[in-house]
């Protein structure tokens, strides 16, 4: 956990005086409920409430899905008393607080408190309290006693400290990545700033030992323009990016690397030469991508796939798609991963090709075709990530609700979802291509420079089992 600092460059806070304050005068609070938070409050209160922090137990009929502690909603009050009106300096003496609605992982909650009576011989100011969700629903109400600060206080915003809680294992993923040591990856022609600065930002972190793939004088320019060092860094003299990827593919082939990374050349050019029948990388499977999604609003780390490598999967290539991603599962640490097969509805309907691969995939798992996860499907979004969404509909499912991969029905559906998850939902993601004999690094150019250190990281999970079980 970071250290708590002041914010040096922000601008200063100033709290309001008792007579600053007049009747009317509000302020509010927001914030979104995260998986995070929920099992950081357990820990502190000490709450294992399995409403709270097991799933499969919150999406029983006796629950109400997985909700947050109501303290939590009593903290957010807080907060707004002792950070926008009266703020610093000001004492809470009394709270009557009312409960009206759970507020559920991805909810927004709105906290609003209102001065309504003061008292200028004591100071104090009765605020009128009020807590609704996203929907406009009713969370939390009262009122709550302050006394008020007589004096103006100046202060510099603090920046909190950063909280991260373990997933998988126990332990988060680079550090399971950097525990097992690095691995060597082919970066296949980073010549751009963004690729060749994410590969040595990977090696900085200790997950992988770059060998640069790239016309070397062309290298060079990006490296001076750049102002990054590639001393002590192998590199591989090649013409153009058709011969860096295929010399990359090469030095898998034959052992001398254990995965690849994408550079700034196109993915087609990549996995052309991946595909290729000579190449040596190819297995029994369709090679498929995958991503490894954490949203603030999903108790659980998931897996979408196909979002970048199958155009329109048929239905046996949608059956190898899933086998991939339940090899990543398992490396991940999801002893039996749960499958949701995903269309626009969760009903067989003999127009929709998509429900109809979705019954035979599932079927295929019934016959031992597909082993190792449990499969349900066709189920709709929001089944297959709402327990609560499942019920409403009738829907009695081992994995609605609860789904540790989701298998969409083409690139484009699956690409737009987990960039509206990342981009619109606050998610952070991980990606990359299995099916071939050693991982692939294949992130967009858009990424972050978290995104892409975390797809090393999770291509140094794969690339250490491939050791011990090949492909």
């Amino acid at each position: 956990m970071d250290q708590t600092t002041p914010d040096t460059a922000a601008p200063l806070i100033r709290n309001r005086t008792f007579d600053e304050i007049a009747l009317g005068d509000s302020a509010t609070v927001e914030r979104v409920l995260t998986a995070a938070d929920v099992q950081l409050l357990a820990t502190l209160y000490g709450d294992d409430d399995p409403q709270r922090l097991d799933p499969a137990c919150a999406a029983s009929p006796a629950f109400h899905d997985m909700i947050g502690h109501g303290m939590w909603g009593v903290a957010l009050i807080a907060t707004a008393l002792g950070t926008r009106l009266p703020g610093a300096g000001s004492a809470c003496l009394e709270q009557s607080l009312r409960f009206h609605a759970p507020v559920r992982i991805g909810d927004t909650l709105a906290v609003q408190v209102q001065a309504i009576a003061r008292d200028a011989a004591t100071r104090q100011i009765r605020f009128a309290c009020r807590g609704v969700n996203q929907h406009g629903v009713l969370t939390i109400d009262g009122t709550v006693e302050v006394i008020a600060a007589a004096e103006h206080i100046e202060y510099a915003a603090t920046r909190l400290p950063a909280v991260r809680l373990p997933d998988g294992d126990g332990r988060p993923l680079i550090a399971r990545a950097l525990a097992l040591g690095a691995i060597r990856v082919a970066v296949v022609h980073p010549c751009d700033e963004t690729s060749l600065g994410a590969a040595l930002d990977a090696r900085a972190a200790g997950l992988i030992e770059p060998v640069l793939v790239a016309p070397q004088a062309k290298l060079a320019e990006v490296a001076r323009k750049a102002g990054l060092d590639l001393d002590g860094i192998a590199t591989e003299d090649v013409p153009h990016s058709h011969a860096a990827a295929a010399r990359a593919v090469e030095l898998a082939a034959g052992g001398r690397v254990d995965a690849l990374m994408k550079g700034s050349l196109h993915t087609d050019e990549l996995m052309a030469a991946v595909v290729a029948s000579a190449t040596g990388l190819r297995t029994a499977r369709r090679i498929s991508h995958c991503y490894l999604m954490h949203s603030p609003a999903y108790p659980r780390p998931f897996i979408i796939t196909d979002g970048a490598v199958n155009i329109a999967p048929t239905l046996e290539e949608k059956a190898d798609i899933v086998r991939n991603a339940i090899d990543l599962a398992h490396i991940l640490g999801v002893t039996t991963p749960r499958v949701a097969i995903l269309a626009a509805v969760e009903t067989v309907n003999p127009r929709m090709q998509t429900t109809l691969d979705a019954a035979a995939l599932c079927k295929m798992a019934d016959r031992g075709q597909i082993t190792g996860a449990v499969l349900d499907g066709p189920l709709a979004f929001d089944n297959a990530i709402s327990a609560a969404a499942a019920r409403i509909k009738g829907i009695e499912s081992e994995v609605a609700g609860l789904a540790d991969i989701l298998l969409v029905p083409d690139l484009e559906s699956g690409n737009m979802l987990a960039k509206q998850l990342e981009y619109l939902g606050g998610a952070s993601s991980a990606a990359l291509v299995m099916g071939a004999r050693v991982p692939i690094v294949l992130t967009s150019r858009a990424d972050s420079r978290e995104s892409r250190i975390a797809s090393c990281a999770l291509a140094a999970l794969v690339a250490h089992r491939y050791r011990l079980s090949p492909p």
